[in-house]
């Protein structure tokens, strides 16, 4: 029974992808990483990581070049917000939500899981 319910944990994590250690997102912080090609944006809100498309809605300027406050990023060139914890627009000139990643720290590392390629 455990070696099945530890197979099934090992197939659920083929999906993610290891992109970090925690300790290069500290709280209060964001950093791009690539995944499968795409930059992503990982965010430290109070200890808990997000991660999001690294592209504003609006002009597709990277927006780990921003500024994180709480959960609430916002983009650097005409300050566009979005939540980091499910990519919605919040304001700022005319945008669209930002794609959302789930992430699962293990450890020291942060994984994240891959895009569907369906």
């Amino acid at each position: 029974m455990m070696a099945h319910q530890t197979a099934e944990r090992y197939d659920a994590m083929k999906e993610y992808i290891a992109v970090a250690q925690i300790s290069e997102v500290p709280p209060g912080r964001m950093k791009w990483v690539a995944l499968d090609g795409q930059r992503v944006v990982l965010a430290n809100v109070d200890g808990t990581v997000y991660a999001l498309k690294d592209m504003c809605g609006h002009q597709r300027v990277p927006l780990s070049r921003g500024r994180l406050e709480g959960h609430i990023v916002e983009c650097p060139k005409h300050f566009a917000r979005f939540d980091v914890r499910n990519g919605k627009y919040l304001g700022g000139p005319p945008s669209a939500d930002v794609p959302v990643f789930d992430v699962r720290v293990i450890g020291e590392t942060v994984f994240v899981r891959a895009p569907d390629t369906d």
